[in-house]
């Protein structure tokens, strides 16, 4: 026998010991991770292959389901009827109800006058918040998405409310001018869900631009999953913010875990 037949034999014979050794392995981690292969399923492989079928975004088949399902007007409807689409049909990173109710407490605690959102996305939380402001107060939403930003009015509007404040830019274009062309003079309440990645710049711009007081208070989605390291890492440092993680499960999902960070501005000490 050639000594090429015969490591060729030898690989043939231990090539399926092996396989069947990664099996353990390969269920391990099958069972530990499973939440998020089944959230890379919902969240990317499903979406992708509807966005091919349909030829419409995921936010614009949401909104069709919430305009024939949902009662126009009734902001507590188009809320439980996008949560009913996003738990049965496709995933979407809305704030979800059971993160959504810790955003409802602390509105209703803060009653706040003036408040900016970054990351309208498709109307969820815009309507959310919208819902809980007391009456005169203003609400000014950030989403730099055109067509999410379509959707987002559409979904504003079928809740009953006015979106004359959803402004469609880049956040880091609009906060320099949120006090010269908005007028606005001062923060009450910030909710942060657009990308991760800009929380903490947007946060500091919006400590540079003198927006936030003593009191303002800040809170920012999602920063356990996907994460927000930096901006984690600058509140334990810079001494500007009372806070805290509100530790929860992400939205739409069982088993990641998630927070949200909660943020009052004390000024410079």
């Amino acid at each position: 026998m050639s000594e090429y037949v015969f490591v060729s034999l030898c690989i043939s014979m231990v090539s399926p010991a092996i396989a069947f050794a990664f099996i353990p392995l390969l269920l391990t981690l099958l069972i530990k991770y499973r939440y998020y292969f089944v959230l890379l399923y919902r969240a990317v492989l499903v979406r992708i292959w509807k966005d091919c079928v349909t030829g419409l975004t995921r936010e614009e088949r949401a909104y069709q389901y919430v305009l024939t399902h949902a009662t126009p007007g009734d902001p507590d409807s188009i809320l439980e009827t996008f949560d009913e689409w996003c738990n049965k049909v496709e995933f979407i990173s809305n704030i979800g109800p059971k993160k959504g109710k810790i955003l409802d407490r602390l509105l209703m605690e803060q009653s706040p006058l003036t408040v900016l959102e970054l990351g309208a996305h498709c109307g969820y939380s815009t309507v959310r918040i919208a819902r809980s402001l007391p009456l005169g107060a203003r609400l000014y939403s950030i989403e730099m998405d055109q067509r999410n930003a379509a959707i987002a009015e559409k979904i504003i509007r079928l809740a009953g409310f006015d979106d004359d404040t959803l402004i469609v830019n880049p956040s880091d274009e609009v906060i320099p001018r949120l006090h010269s062309e908005y007028k606005l003079e001062k923060l009450d309440f910030v909710f942060m869900d657009h990308w991760k990645k800009c929380y903490l710049p947007d946060l500091q711009m919006l400590e540079g631009s003198g927006l936030l007081g003593k009191g303002s208070m800040v809170l920012a989605d999602n920063v356990l999953f996907p994460g927000a390291p930096k901006f984690l890492r600058y509140l334990r440092k810079c001494g500007l913010y009372e806070w805290k993680i509100h530790r929860a499960t992400l939205e739409y999902s069982k088993g990641i875990r998630d927070g949200m960070a909660e943020l009052v501005y004390q000024g410079i000490q």
